[in-house]
């Protein structure tokens, strides 16, 4: 007789490092049709959690068993930061595109991604319909490199959906996209919470939860709180914002700050710029001026642009050369390096966050941003690592100096990515989607944060986001693009 159950895992303490230890003080049983929401806050051990229900940390095997044929290896399809990150870098493995004529290369596209690389003729009709509810039909040939945050998040529960997994692991699947691509996964995934299905819902913050959850498991700090049916167990109203020092740190006494000149007041002038992948027109003939004193909001849906701008201003982005673009009083290209123009920028960004590989102690990588490097590479001494403790102390993080950087969460790795750029005090600090992996708690801290940052008059605020909903006070001034991208694309 077969059970519905797919696992079960009893009580374990499960060391993880030196300093972290992994507490499940009830057991804990997995059964088809059960769609549970693991709920808490930054570094409550969500993830953790999965790895060890997924056989991933053989210390705790002896308290886990899978019922009925169910197999991790083969039954189990996960949408998170993790897994995006992975199919990006094996894309990028296999990118010729510096060999061909129009320098693209497409790569993995969207049905590639979603069908393992082949449609079966008995399933093109549902895979259809698959495209229709996400509503990436239209894409559906594009390379995964070439697609924004929201549009990669529905192409990967498109592909879960194709493949129909024993067990989906959603990590946080609304973050970071903006509302129409939100209404369409939870759509999709209203149709998969059925009786039929099983899933684990990673969710740090109480508005990111889903409508069919059945199931609630608290965890903090490493620990397991309860568990229990979601119309019995209640998620837990948002802890209290930590206070703010009272002064900033100031600049390292070893490396002063980069200046503006006195005679400059517009920081930034685009005088009528253009994007465009391949055919794809990105944005064209934009025009734009950041001046002394403004604190700038640039939104906009998912695909819009907006990184791809913040690129032509940092530096990071190569379609800035031979196009009107003024950085400081003076046009870029003009002589400068691209680490002159780093010098004067802080930058928190998807793109940065992912290309951080492991190795790298907190500390390490909060130094590293002196030298705008991807980790320590340049000598450095006390008084930079000073100034890295005393802003990782403000982030809260003050005591994770010593921990590996890829072993903390993801949003405790935002903060740590906020304490690299503010360390030398950058003209400008670029906020590229910061709130993206923080919970509720960690999100206002931010905010207040940022506020505090600008009205120190030392480093004005670029703040990118998606939605209007949740972005500092200090904002004075907006820029708005793809108005006309109605369906969110």
């Amino acid at each position: 007789m077969t059970t519905r159950a797919l696992l079960t895992l009893t009580p374990v303490d499960c060391r993880l490092s030196a300093t972290r230890v992994l507490r499940i003080s009830q057991t804990f049983q997995l059964l088809r049709g059960q769609h549970w929401c693991v709920f808490g806050g930054n570094g409550a051990g969500k993830t953790t959690l999965v790895n060890l229900l997924l056989g991933r940390l053989p210390q705790a095997r002896s308290h886990l068993a899978y019922h009925d044929g169910f197999d991790p290896q083969r039954d189990v399809c996960e949408v998170s930061f993790e897994e995006q990150q992975r199919l990006c870098a094996r894309d990028d493995r296999f990118d010729i595109s510096e060999y061909n004529a129009n320098a693209r290369d497409e790569g993995t596209t969207v049905e590639a991604l979603i069908c393992d690389g082949q449609v079966r003729s008995a399933e093109t009709a549902r895979l259809s319909s698959i495209l229709d509810l996400l509503d990436i039909k239209a894409i559906r040939h594009q390379g995964i490199r070439y697609l924004s945050s929201g549009q990669m998040r529905r192409a990967m529960i498109a592909r879960a959906l194709y493949l129909r997994p024993a067990l989906l692991v959603l990590d946080n699947p609304l973050d970071s996209i903006d509302r129409y691509s939100a209404q369409r996964i939870q759509q999709a995934l209203q149709q998969w919470m059925s009786s039929e299905h099983c899933t684990l819902l990673l969710c740090r913050r109480r508005e990111q939860t889903l409508p069919g959850v059945t199931h609630h498991l608290l965890m903090d700090s490493l620990c397991m709180l309860a568990q229990g049916p979601a119309s019995q167990l209640p998620l837990p109203p948002a802890a209290p914002v930590p206070d703010l020092p009272t002064v900033l740190p100031g600049p390292c006494v070893s490396r002063l700050p980069a200046e503006l000149p006195a005679d400059v007041t517009t920081l930034i002038d685009l005088d009528g710029v253009s994007a465009a992948y391949g055919d794809k027109v990105i944005f064209e003939n934009l025009h734009f001026q950041m001046h002394r004193h403004d604190h700038v909001l640039i939104e906009g849906p998912n695909g819009c642009g907006k990184s791809t701008l913040l690129g032509l201003i940092d530096g990071d982005n190569h379609k800035a050369y031979g196009q009107p673009v003024y950085l400081f009083g003076r046009r870029r290209g003009s002589g400068e390096s691209v680490w002159d123009i780093k010098a004067r920028f802080g930058v928190v960004s998807n793109d940065l966050h992912n290309r951080y590989v492991k190795g790298w102690r907190v500390l390490d990588v909060v130094v590293s941003g002196f030298f705008d490097s991807l980790g320590l590479y340049d000598d450095s001494g006390a008084s930079e690592a000073n100034t890295a403790r005393q802003w990782l102390a403000v982030v809260g993080l003050g005591e994770l100096t010593r921990e590996y950087y890829h072993e903390l969460s993801f949003g405790q790795q935002r903060l740590v990515l906020l304490a690299r750029a503010m360390v030398k005090q950058p003209l400008i600090l670029v906020l590229d989607e910061p709130i993206v992996g923080l919970d509720d708690k960690h999100s206002a801290l931010l905010l207040a944060l940022v506020d505090k940052i600008a009205a120190s008059g030392k480093t004005q605020i670029l703040f990118v986001s998606h939605s209007a909903d949740e972005v500092p006070a200090c904002i004075n001034k907006t820029l708005r693009l793809g108005l006309d991208a109605a369906d969110g694309s």
